[in-house]
């Protein structure tokens, strides 16, 4: 079993990760059983299933966004996933980060932001300040060693939209309004 950085600790990935390959159609694909993680063209095109499979079976949802598909894709679903999982393509292609920032700030999402794909150990501190909060590095990666990463640096003076940024935001907005 494939592991990931969550909130800082390296554990388990229990999901299962739905891919669409060769004849395979959104309508189509066989979906096992358990937590899924369907691209978002699975869930737009099987949406009353996916939500009546997690009803009925209480197995959690996720879906997975690629490089070129923005928030927008999901905004109006964002309550019903666990996950969302931002696919980077490449180490360079800096649109994830705009959209885990979107998804944040805009969507108010608060579950769990997920980086796949081309994700390295030196990324992982600005990705965390945008609002990723868990990680499934590249195949070749050793998430141990990425975990330390999370500490590289001990200030930041630029606002973010990661967890501790919003528990001092809001613990600051208590403290003005008391």
């Amino acid at each position: 079993m494939p592991n990931i950085i969550k909130n800082g600790i390296v554990i388990d990935d229990d999901w299962k990760t739905v891919t669409l390959t060769g004849d395979d159609t959104p309508e189509t694909i066989k979906l096992p059983v358990g937590r899924l993680l369907v691209p978002a063209r699975v869930w737009r095109a099987r949406r009353a299933e996916l939500i009546g499979r997690e009803y009925e079976h209480g197995w959690a949802l996720g879906v997975r966004l690629t490089a070129e598909e923005g928030p927008e894709a999901i905004a109006t679903d964002v309550d019903d996933f666990t996950v969302i999982a931002v696919e980077f393509s490449r180490f360079a292609d800096g649109r994830g980060y705009s959209t885990a920032r979107l998804l944040r700030t805009r969507y108010g999402y608060c579950g769990e932001l997920r980086a796949t794909g081309d994700v390295l150990r030196d990324q992982l501190f600005y990705l965390q300040r945008v609002g990723f909060d868990a990680f499934a590095l590249r195949a070749d990666k050793n998430s141990e060693d990425a975990q330390a990463s999370l500490a590289d640096f001990t200030a930041a003076y630029q606002s973010a939209a990661d967890l501790s940024s919003s528990l001092q935001r809001r613990a600051t907005a208590t403290r003005l309004a008391a």
